[in-house]
């Protein structure tokens, strides 16, 4: 023992008062550490979940930033799916006057339809291209019968398209009605 411990201990035997002090002293600083880890781990926790919510938070606003713009791409899909049969239209009307000798009303026709299909491929419309003599693709076409393949070329390949398909933006709205060799 060093002369500082004899001394507290020779004060101690001689004042208990002074013992009960050192005692609650100590225990007074191992209170205090305790109220301090419990105060950190309180924080930490606090940390944690505060982080958690500005996660979810930031989810959130990514989910819902990706649902508008999926909304603003489609908005107009009702309109464009009514507007399809007028293009079909428009389609059998200018082969129609590739027959007739009437220049005018077809220069007229034709120009009417490729203002309205122009208007409709800048608010995202796109005909699918299919061709006779593609191969067919069931995730992009639609086959409406099949018949005997008039070449062993043409076998499981596109023979006619009955009816064109649209895409809008990546979607397609209407799959192009096919005939396919077998």
């Amino acid at each position: 023992m060093n002369k500082k411990e004899k001394e507290t201990k020779v004060d101690n035997d001689q004042n208990p008062e002074a013992e009960t002090a050192t005692v609650e002293k100590n225990t007074e600083k191992a209170s205090k550490k305790d109220e301090l880890t419990a105060v950190q781990e309180a924080l930490e926790q606090e940390k944690d979940r505060y982080l958690r919510l500005f996660a979810e938070f930031e989810n959130y606003k990514r989910r819902t930033g990706k649902e508008r713009l999926e909304l603003f791409k489609t908005a107009s899909q009702e309109v464009m799916v009514a507007l399809l049969p007028v293009l079909d239209d428009f389609d059998r009307a200018i082969k129609e006057l590739e027959k007739s000798e009437d220049d005018g009303l077809f220069t007229g026709v034709s120009l009417i339809n490729s203002k309205l299909n122009e208007t409709l491929r800048q608010k995202g419309l796109s005909s699918v291209e299919t061709k006779a003599g593609d191969i067919f693709d069931a995730d992009i076409h639609e086959a409406i019968t099949q018949i005997p393949a008039p070449s062993e070329d043409l076998k499981g390949k596109i023979i006619d398209v009955v009816e064109r398909g649209y895409a809008l933006g990546d979607k397609i709205i209407r799959y192009p009605k096919v005939v396919i060799g077998n």
